[in-house]
């Protein structure tokens, strides 16, 4: 009998310190695998509901705690589904205590700092969970790819990268980092279905286009940053994403385990209220 597959079966080794960086071979996770799918589209939309009602429950004990903080890292190539696994994965959350940050290319002002300035001010407070929908990720890959920094400053970013997430992770901060992993020929359907629904137009840039161009060399450069960056205490999760209905309860499942495993609880009761009527 197969082995049943386990989350951690798609986490990708950690980092060991070596000089050389250890590429993670990507080709090694099928896209189109489905290994926390229940058999159905409906059947996984019924145990995302159901996860659903937890993450909610949880978030609220991570909330009124205020003592820890969780950061959920969303990358992947374009039409990967970091907007679709938020609306998803989050819908039955209550928005008290989660906050979203979106990142863009890098303003004029972004850009005269070093390229953490703009991650660090978006750090989830405590009792706060927080998703990065792209991060400071972007910047050990465009400039990569588009051959702005060379590969020392890419080994720097990577360090700076790694400390930056173990000081979160001092600070009390659960660190949880998923790659949504799509093929280049489901992203040829999510592109062309875009293009084909005039609702859809917003969601296109033609950079879109210029990017799939490079395609290679993005997941190369993916390859390298998650050898590079995953750590015991922020590890990369790759998620099989032509599946939507399979990424969002993978994700979901996730998310579920960690925050069970940070013994989440509501503060004690407070005796000074013992006892009181409100009049």
């Amino acid at each position: 009998m197969a082995k049943k597959p386990e989350l951690d079966d798609f986490r990708v080794p950690f980092f060991d310190g070596g000089k050389k960086l250890k590429t993670f071979d990507l080709t090694s996770v099928d896209c189109a695998a489905k290994p926390f799918s229940l058999g159905s589209k409906e059947a996984d939309r019924a145990r995302l509901s159901e996860i659903g009602a937890q993450l909610d429950e949880l978030q609220e004990k991570l909330h009124a705690q205020r003592s820890q903080r969780v950061l959920l890292v969303l990358q992947g190539m374009d039409t990967s589904g970091k907007d679709g696994t938020i609306r998803a994965v989050f819908h039955e959350v209550d928005p008290l205590g989660l906050r979203i940050v979106p990142f863009k290319a890098p303003t004029e002002t972004e850009l005269a700092h070093d390229f953490l300035w703009r991650i660090h001010s978006q750090a989830p407070k405590v009792g706060e969970l927080c998703v990065f929908n792209r991060s400071h990720y972007e910047d050990v890959l465009v400039p990569r790819v588009l051959n702005a920094i060379d590969d020392d400053e890419c080994e720097r970013r990577y360090r700076h990268i790694r400390e930056f997430e173990a000081l979160q992770a001092d600070s009390g901060t659960t660190v949880i980092k998923c790659f949504l992993h799509i093929s280049k020929d489901e992203q040829r359907q999510r592109l062309q279905a875009r293009i084909d629904d005039p609702t859809k137009h917003w969601k296109f840039d033609t950079s879109d286009l210029e990017a799939r161009k490079q395609w290679d060399d993005y997941q190369k450069a993916y390859a390298t940053a998650l050898g590079a960056t995953s750590t015991e205490f922020a590890p990369w999760y790759v998620v099989p994403a032509d599946s939507k209905s399979h990424r969002n309860v993978m994700i979901a499942e996730l998310l579920l385990r960690t925050l069970q495993g940070m013994k989440l609880a509501f503060p004690p009761a407070k005796e000074t209220l013992k006892g009181v009527i409100v009049e």
